[in-house]
């Protein structure tokens, strides 16, 4: 009889052992972000906004994901008005493999694109709206895991290289806390040479 009970009891908790160690590649998430400039000439100058990312599997080791951010910084003196504005959508497609039962190793690539927009207001002779835009491609690679059955963290390291810039090394540190195998809050910092961005929002994986 206890040898029955103790069998019952391995079973019924296998499933919840095993969504402990599951991570979903298919989720969308939004939230705040802050991008710093770390230049001493314009005083470090950092725009808020926000952001909305998702990701989609496409196979049982494939995924494909999207992004959009965008933050803004105006100054104002003696009447005048200048606003910057920050826009950055990219697309790509990543790979992941087990390489524990916690950890996953992965890696992708991803089309980037910023867009930027200067406004000057209240300046006669120079009001007006000027835009530009460069793009680049990334790639990366990392781990994924889930130190325990609600929290995970990743980490990945790469180049970025594009028409207007030279190859330049870039860092993604991030974690996730769920609530439940919906639900989560995610925090996450990417470092591309002198720019840092800010990211904190909340998770839906399906």
């Amino acid at each position: 009889m206890r040898k029955t009970l103790i069998l019952a009891a391995l079973l019924a908790a296998t499933p919840f052992v095993a969504s402990a160690d599951e991570m979903s590649y298919t989720y969308v998430e939004g939230g705040w972000t802050q991008v710093q400039i770390n230049d001493d000439f314009l005083d470090d100058p950092k725009g808020d906004g926000g952001y909305i990312h998702g990701s989609f599997a496409i196979a049982p080791q494939v995924h494909v994901f999207g992004g959009y951010s965008t933050v803004s910084k105006s100054y104002s003196a003696a009447g005048a008005r200048l606003k910057v504005d920050l826009a950055q959508p990219e697309l790509g497609i990543g790979y992941h493999m087990n390489m524990s039962e916690r950890v996953d190793f992965t890696a992708d690539i991803a089309a980037v694109r910023v867009n930027a927009k200067v406004k000057i207001s209240g300046l006669p002779g120079f009001n007006g709206t000027g835009k530009d835009h460069s793009t680049a491609g990334r790639a990366t690679v990392g781990v994924r895991g889930k130190p325990s059955a609600r929290t995970e963290a990743w980490l990945k390291a790469g180049v970025m290289d594009g028409s207007d810039m030279d190859s330049t090394f870039v860092g993604n540190l991030g974690g996730q806390v769920s609530f439940n195998k919906t639900w989560g809050v995610v925090g996450e910092i990417q470092f591309i040479e002198d720019t840092t961005q800010y990211l904190a929002g909340v998770r839906a994986s399906f």
